[in-house]
């Protein structure tokens, strides 16, 4: 009986101190940068009871928040910034600062092999790039269903590019996003999602932009005989067509809802018996205001501007590549004349950010333009054959008129760059499970022995000539 009191007091004693726990804002994932399009979750923590929690942005009710204790801030932006608190049963939480950028971080992250909308046990391949290089930089994976946060390790040396499969997706959102050694750099996050069902509505990884086209599409998994699709938005039929794809030419905000897709459909191995009927998960879809972009014009060539960017600013180029990913040109500056016909796009870059990619812009060569290049090609060939064919003379006549002395022979160096990929080890002290993802390598390469030297005949050295054996480098594996 007394034992069973000192039960009793000790469960109150325990309800009376969380009781006495002051509110606290927590975000998951716990970013240290935040720009636009960023998905992260407010949670309202030790609260004292069921009752509703009320949400606070600079000190006024935010209206659109929920009562409960967790905050889902689907496409951060500018509007966001400022400080966070909640207040729970008289009780009020401590502020919580968060800064919205108006420009895209350094780094791009992207989808290179898969769907945002993945079958549940499915994979996707990730592409994650930085024109200053990637060395040190590590990945972030959050399960909010699982309350889940790894890490995903790389080893890389000089490379500004690398392509990574994730683990098998399970969860129905996960969220990557990359970083560097010190958190200041960073990458855009890509969000994934898993589904059971046959049929899934996907549409762009990144959230659409107002005045822009958004285009969604309804994937049927092992075919594409369908035969009819009807797009749903907030349970109102928006369309319905033999198509599978939908384009909105011009998002506004008024776009934002939640989205889903029913289809009809057969496989190409189905020889009778009627086709196969069913309708997609929801996906919601947020919309974002234009965040700082760079400008594309034509003045004899192209011109790139961004009139809301640093004055310190360099400017890239890009152009679609086959699979209609932008790829990078190299080139540096705000003017710019193309060599073929095609589509070009390019932005502002500083030290800590990016504007996001400009505009489109198609780009037409004249007849005349065409010519000239081909001159210019014509001239730097004809060059780079004149000046082979005077060096050649010249080393032919300068060993013709030297034969006493000794004969080197250069072997060239040869290396590759280094990019290894690391299992993850689990961390110290972790209980359950790792701490890490594992890392899933695109190639994987047997690294060769250094130090190894070959001994040189003594019938091999003739008339006084020595050759110089050259090293051979190991070599390993490893954009918008």
């Amino acid at each position: 009986m007394i034992g069973g009191k000192h039960l009793l007091l000790l469960a109150e004693f325990m309800l009376l101190a969380r009781c006495q726990e002051k509110l606290t804002v927590s975000m998951w994932p716990k970013l240290e940068e935040f720009f636009p399009g960023d998905l992260f979750y407010l949670s309202c923590d030790n609260i004292a009871s069921s009752s509703r929690v009320q949400w606070y942005l600079n000190n006024t009710v935010v209206k659109q928040s929920p009562t409960s204790e967790t905050w889902k801030i689907a496409v951060a932006s500018p509007k966001h910034s400022g400080f966070y608190h909640c207040e729970n049963n008289g009780q009020r939480s401590d502020n919580l600062f968060i800064n919205v950028q108006e420009y895209a971080p350094i780094a791009s992250l992207t989808i290179k092999t898969g769907h945002p909308v993945m079958k549940t046990g499915h994979s996707v391949m990730l592409q994650l790039d930085n024109e200053d290089g990637l060395q040190g930089w590590k990945c972030g994976v959050y399960r909010r269903a699982l309350n889940q946060m790894k890490k995903i390790k790389f080893h890389l040396k000089i490379t500004t590019s690398v392509v990574f499969q994730t683990t098998r997706i399970n969860a129905p959102e996960t969220i990557f996003w990359c970083y560097d050694s010190t958190k200041k750099m960073r990458s855009n996050q890509i969000i994934i999602r898993a589904s059971d069902k046959e049929v899934s509505l996907e549409m762009y990884p990144l959230p659409p932009v107002v005045g822009e086209p958004l285009t969604l599409r309804c994937l049927v998994w092992g075919t594409d005989q369908i035969s009819n699709t009807v797009f749903y938005k907030d349970n109102a039929v928006i369309i319905g067509a033999v198509s599978s794809t939908h384009t909105i030419t011009n998002v506004t905000e008024l776009t934002e809802g939640q989205y889903k897709c029913d289809v009809t459909y057969t496989h190409k191995a189905q020889a009778a018996g009627p086709p196969y009927h069913e309708v997609s998960d929801t996906q919601e879809v947020f919309v974002q205001v234009h965040p700082i972009r760079a400008i594309i014009s034509e003045i004899y060539g192209l011109s790139c501007s961004c009139p809301l960017c640093g004055r310190d600013s360099s400017y890239h180029w890009y152009h679609r590549n086959d699979d209609q990913l932008w790829a990078s040109m190299g080139f540096n500056s705000n003017y710019f004349t193309p060599k073929a016909s095609g589509s070009y796009a390019c932005r502002a870059v500083w030290t800590n950010g990016r504007s996001f990619l400009s505009n489109s812009y198609a780009y037409q060569l004249s007849g005349s333009d065409e010519l000239t290049i081909f001159i210019i090609i014509l001239l730097v060939i004809l060059t780079i054959v004149l000046v082979t064919g005077l060096a050649v003379w010249y080393k032919y006549h300068k060993k013709k008129s030297n034969t006493t002395g000794p004969v080197y022979e250069e072997v060239a160096l040869r290396s590759r760059d280094e990019n290894k990929y690391e299992t993850l080890q689990k961390a110290h002290g972790a209980r359950g499970e790792a701490e890490y993802d594992t890392l899933f390598p695109v190639t994987s390469g047997r690294e060769k022995k250094e130090g190894d030297y070959q001994q040189l005949k003594k019938e091999e050295m003739k008339d006084g000539t020595y050759y110089t054996l050259g090293m051979e480098g190991a070599a390993g594996g490893g954009m918008i």
